[in-house]
């Protein structure tokens, strides 16, 4: 498709205008960063590998009743998306101790929490995205009371969801990030699921072997990154020892 007027480019993603009115284009880069961008480099072919992970986990979502921003693909590397007004809040659900977790609270990586727990986290680079409590989040108006209710139940929905259908290609979901927007149609306000869900804003350790499947392999130079990224799209059915080929379901692992 032609290109169009660029809105806003992010560390892993660009946003150009879309062809109707209430849609955005949204393109999927090689980029990687780390550490809040301290941290950069390129994972060749991690653009169209996430846009095809994240379609695929989108459009499961929405079978089980889950709001998303996702239209449907365009290119290998771009989606069309519904324009929405982002929650400026990062929601991060925790199933296993990993990551900034096991840093701050001192519980070593690897060790399954009593039960999933959500953080919140203020989206601003510049304050290196704070953690803050749902008392901030309402108080400074970043979201309404209804709009945190909505969030964590569709929130707690898309972790079930997630982890089974992880769990039954022999991967566990560790942890992941999630971000929420507001989307108007007429005088009519919804919460629905935006930005991606990929390897590079989840946690994803192999069953048997706990090998890191996710951008941990980026951010520690574990190597082999471009190499867990295919690993997850080929267990999930979206990329076969053959090559690309158009989705199909995810291949149960025996």
């Amino acid at each position: 498709m032609a290109r169009r007027r660029q809105l806003y480019e992010g560390k892993a993603k660009i946003l150009y205008e879309g062809p109707e009115p209430g849609t955005l284009v949204q393109y999927f880069k090689d980029d990687a960063t780390a550490f809040n961008a301290q941290k950069k480099g390129t994972i060749p072919g991690k653009g169209v590998l996430n846009n095809r992970i994240s379609e695929f986990l989108m459009l499961r979502l929405a079978e089980v009743g889950i709001p998303t921003h996702f239209i449907r693909r365009l290119t290998m590397r771009e989606q069309l998306i519904r324009e929405v007004e982002i929650v400026p809040i990062e929601v991060v659900v925790r199933n296993i101790a990993a990551g900034s977790m096991s840093t701050r609270l001192g519980i070593a990586e690897g060790t399954r929490l009593p039960r999933s727990i959500i953080e919140y986290y203020y989206k601003n680079d510049a304050l290196n995205d704070p953690m803050v409590a749902e008392e901030h989040i309402t108080a400074f108006g970043w979201a309404s009371p209804q709009d945190m209710d909505d969030i964590v139940h569709l929130t707690l929905r898309i972790n079930d969801f997630l982890t089974g259908l992880f769990l039954g290609v022999g991967i566990m979901l560790v942890d992941f990030k999630v971000e929420f927007g507001r989307l108007w149609e007429n005088d009519d306000m919804r919460i629905v699921l935006a930005d991606e869900i990929s390897p590079d804003n989840c946690r994803l350790w192999d069953t048997k072997t706990n090998e890191k499947m996710d951008k941990d392999r980026f951010r520690r130079d574990l190597g082999r990154v471009e190499e867990a990224y295919q690993e997850v799209a080929k267990r999930l059915g979206i990329l076969p020892e053959a090559g690309m080929r158009d989705m199909k379901g995810p291949e149960l692992m025996q």
